[in-house]
């Protein structure tokens, strides 16, 4: 019996011992675990999140309103939208008033190339014909200038401004803001107003529309409605078949506003 008492002396120590090791080195594990985790998602919290690309960013734009249905390509509407947000951006356009405007002389003047666009309520108003000016082609406009006299369509980024009554009726101001493309469009009396020779009649019996002064020319009919949706500092691009260069195609300076729209 005192051999078993002296036999349990000595174990009962040794197991203490070890238990005790064990205790503590399942707290070290424990705790070396919940540190990492707290590391890991410190640093997921801290990882800054992705921004998609600018252009897939217009391209959600594009799906949201449905534009291709209308005609108007991509590339186009990428331009078009990237001079709006810089010149939102620069405070040059009416707060109140998220209106685009895009025509696009690269196609033939037969089709519907003028798009009235909402891009609050991401919606095109309005999709219909516009005359390029006679000094710029018969069907599709190919040759554009900024000079007087030239009959020619200008090219770029534009603000509509007042009205006023003139020999077409209600007319619409336009103020060209790119230097040397269509900076003269005031001064050369380019302005948005209506004209018999735009609509599907004069079409049928031309093969083309009629051809203005360098003005972008409306069906009569609609010249209220039109001047009434985008007067007042909107935003109008004009495209053309021949390379545009502008300050306002800025994409990186764009990215950063885009969510504004």
């Amino acid at each position: 019996m005192k051999k078993y008492n002296k036999i349990w002396q000595f174990i009962t120590p040794l197991l203490l011992f070890l238990v005790t090791i064990s205790i503590l080195s399942w707290t070290d594990i424990n705790n070396n675990l919940s540190e990492k985790q707290s590391t890991n998602s410190d640093t997921l919290k801290l990882k800054p999140v992705e921004k998609p690309p600018f252009s897939s960013e217009i391209s959600n734009i594009y799906q949201a309103i449905n534009l291709q249905q209308t005609g108007l390509g991509f590339s186009v509407f990428e331009k078009a939208i990237t001079g709006f947000i810089n010149l939102k951006s620069e405070n040059r356009l009416n707060n109140d008033k998220d209106i685009l405007t895009v025509i696009d002389f690269s196609k033939s003047s037969t089709e519907k190339r003028m798009w009235i666009i909402d891009l609050k309520n991401k919606s095109v108003l309005l999709n219909t014909y516009v005359a390029h000016g006679r000094g710029s082609g018969d069907d599709i406009a190919n040759s554009f200038s900024n000079l007087a006299e030239s009959h020619q369509s200008s090219l770029g980024f534009y603000v509509t401004n007042e009205t006023y009554q003139g020999k077409h009726g209600l007319s619409l101001r336009l103020d060209g803001l790119d230097k040397g493309i269509n900076n003269l469009a005031r001064t050369r009396a380019i302005v948005v107003h209506g004209a018999s020779y735009v609509s599907e009649n004069f079409i049928n019996t031309h093969g083309r529309l009629g051809r203005s002064h360098g003005c972008p020319a409306v069906p009569d009919y609609l010249n209220e409605k039109i001047i009434s949706l985008i007067k007042d500092k909107t935003c109008m691009f004009i495209n053309g078949p021949k390379e545009y260069n502008s300050v306002f195609l800025d994409k990186e300076k764009a990215e950063n506003s885009i969510r504004n729209i």
